[in-house]
């Protein structure tokens, strides 16, 4: 799993990285070109239902594993994992939301780059863009 978005992550080395979300009430504008708000929290409703199952190269919200809790974090599945589906038995609630279909080859170096003691990558690794289509 590659996992991007934390905003405590622009220093990789700071031990808050892969632990931030968004402000509280703050806006965002959402694929359908409308404004959103967060909630109190930071968080987002979960806006993408469909039961798509958390395969390789799917991309999917981040959060605490409960229900419209999502932020600013996303991953990126490299291997299937079935028991993050927000419609599976299990506690974890992580709906997909796109399919890498170019790139897969990036995504593969990325997730053989080694890491530290946090499970985080020994060298930065920044994404620079993305296109959602």
């Amino acid at each position: 799993m590659l996992q991007f978005g934390c905003p405590k992550s622009k220093d990789p080395k700071s031990p808050y990285a892969g632990t931030g979300g968004p402000a509280p009430n703050s806006e965002f504008k959402g694929f359908d070109g409308k404004t959103y708000s967060r909630d109190s929290g930071g968080n987002i409703q979960d806006e993408h239902t469909a039961q798509i199952s958390n395969k390789p190269y799917t991309l999917s919200m981040a959060n605490t594993g409960q229900k419209n809790s999502g932020g600013s974090q996303f991953f990126i599945n490299s291997v299937h994992n079935a028991y993050l589906d927000w419609f599976s038995a299990g506690k974890s609630q992580h709906p997909v939301f796109a399919h890498v279909i170019k790139g897969k080859d990036v995504i593969d170096k990325i997730g053989n780059v080694q890491t530290n003691q946090r499970d985080g990558p020994s060298t930065s690794v920044k994404m620079v863009s993305v296109t959602m289509l």
